[in-house]
């Protein structure tokens, strides 16, 4: 991830990914033109690189100019085409052939047939690195494009977002969440996550998901999720993790302008874990991190005998089975802790002391993401 003035990118398309398809180009385009010497013309500022590296690659003997066009303004194409270089060569009975950066709503186009319009060039090809489809308006032909993209904003490789972002070898794309924080909250029975996890939404603003709660919501109100993840409850089958990520999305769909999600209970296996982030990459977004609350074992347990006493639940009254539900969560979150502690996104809290302090602790976490 890269920010960029106020903005933040995330990767797109790599440095090989566009060599390759300037190599493509640059064959293609050979191919067609034979023993013809053409000239290539770069549109400024977006093309010097595209332009560099493709006369590199082309094989055989080649002229090169420039002109120079703007049309951004910030992250939009504006109508307002202006011209502030232009050519400088007689191209009379030329093949010309433009290599555009990235062609989307089709404006710089139109002035570049503007320009040759009174040129007598012997033919006018088009060729552009990256070409967008569902913005394109235009009715002129391209004759060669390197890839199609969707119609987000992008930046490297010639391409910039207010001036920055040119210099970069590969490509980026805008993040549309540019502010979410998503958290994993992890936490050993007796260690107050569920405590946490209430100041912490309130403090940042965040949304709460416990997947408990979510399972419960969807089966008492019958949803088509619900009773799906019901009938493998019934027969004593584990519920397949797509149904799990399933609601999670829902969840996440209903919140969609929230500041980020404190996810609870899930992920707690590796495949679970990487799910949930192809459901958050789905929504232009990431987990920042993992939050362990650390609680010495004993700790817990004498928390958890005293919780017994007025909870009521049969599982904190027993310690045998309190040590047995500590032992499984270790074993499901060390797994986890590599999984997240590779991405350098697992943080260990030290979860002994007031409520007060605690938080602290996890808030100091919190604010360095």
């Amino acid at each position: 991830m890269i920010k960029l003035h106020d903005l933040h990118f995330k990767p797109f398309i790599s440095e090989k990914e566009i060599d390759t398809a300037v190599q493509k180009m640059a064959d293609a385009i050979a191919a067609d033109l034979g023993d013809e010497v053409p000239v290539f013309v770069g549109i400024f500022n977006g093309s010097f690189m595209l332009v560099s590296d493709f006369v590199k690659k082309y094989p055989k003997p080649c002229e090169v100019t420039f002109i120079k066009l703007a049309s951004y303004e910030g992250v939009k194409s504006t109508e307002d085409i202006q011209r502030l270089i232009g050519l400088t060569q007689d191209l009379t009975g030329r093949t010309v052939v433009i290599l555009e950066d990235i062609i989307d709503s089709g404006n710089t186009l139109e002035e570049v047939h503007r320009i040759f319009e009174n040129e007598n060039v012997k033919q006018l090809l088009i060729a552009t690195l990256f070409y967008k489809p569902e913005a394109y308006n235009k009715d002129f032909k391209l004759h060669y494009v390197g890839m199609e993209i969707p119609n987000k904003f992008i930046v490297g490789y010639g391409l910039d977002y207010d001036g920055l972002g040119r210099d970069l070898p590969d490509v980026y794309q805008l993040k549309t969440t540019q502010h979410m924080t998503n958290l994993v909250l992890f936490g050993p029975p007796g260690a107050g996550k569920g405590t946490q996890a209430n100041f912490l939404k309130e403090k940042y603003d965040l949304i709460h998901i416990s997947t408990g709660d979510v399972f419960r919501f969807n089966i008492k109100n019958e949803t088509a999720l619900g009773m799906l993840a019901k009938s493998y409850m019934d027969k004593g089958e584990l519920v397949p993790d797509q149904v799990t990520i399933d609601m999670l999305n829902k969840e996440v769909e209903k919140n969609t302008g929230a500041n980020g999600f404190i996810f609870d209970g899930f992920p707690r296996t590796n495949a679970q874990a990487k799910a949930l982030d192809e459901l958050m990459d789905s929504k232009d977004s990431q987990i920042n991190a993992m939050v362990a609350l650390e609680v010495d074992d004993e700790v817990l347990v004498k928390r958890l005998l005293e919780r017994g006493q007025t909870s009521g639940r049969a599982d904190d009254a027993d310690e045998r089975i309190i040590r047995n539900r500590i032992k499984e969560y270790y074993n499901k979150t060390a797994i986890l802790k590599d999984y997240y502690a590779e991405q350098e996104k697992y943080f260990g809290v030290d979860g002994v002391g007031s409520i007060e302090e605690i938080t602290v602790r996890l808030s100091k976490v919190i604010d360095k993401l």
